[in-house]
């Protein structure tokens, strides 16, 4: 009897790694973005890692103590699964002391694919929410 429930737990503890790895494999992972205080000196923000559940966009917002997004003032294109050190090109000056907040968006309701076309509020290529928050992390700029 033991080495029927030794047995039967391998065999769940491997059914369960391998679902694990199959989700991964096909983009059933939650977004998420890592990032950590940065000089923009460069013109860039760079985020460690960011995953994401389909093609989209890393957007850059800027922001203050209130948490929210602002204006975007910098994108780069993500591609299903893990992205590692994904940079956006700054389309504003950002000065040390500043805010950003780096956030998953989406590649959907666009007119084109391959074309970031989010403007604040807009539904094209919008925010990606987890659970209804949005996938962000904040910075300081340094």
């Amino acid at each position: 009897m033991t080495k029927l429930m030794a047995s039967a737990f391998v065999s769940a503890t491997l059914l369960a790694g391998a679902s694990l790895a199959q989700a991964e494999m096909h983009g059933d992972m939650h977004p998420q973005v890592w990032a950590d205080d940065q000089s923009v000196a460069g013109g860039t923000v760079t985020a460690e890692k960011v995953t994401a559940d389909s093609n989209g966009w890393l957007v850059v917002h800027r922001t203050d103590e209130s948490m929210k997004p602002g204006p975007v003032v910098g994108h780069a294109p993500l591609k299903e699964g893990e992205n590692m050190d994904v940079t956006a090109l700054l389309t504003e000056d950002v000065s040390a002391g500043d805010h950003l907040m780096l956030m998953v968006h989406s590649e959907e309701g666009g007119m084109e694919t391959g074309v970031f076309e989010y403007t604040l509020g807009a539904k094209e290529d919008g925010p990606v929410k987890m659970d209804g928050k949005l996938v962000t992390d904040t910075i300081t700029a340094q």
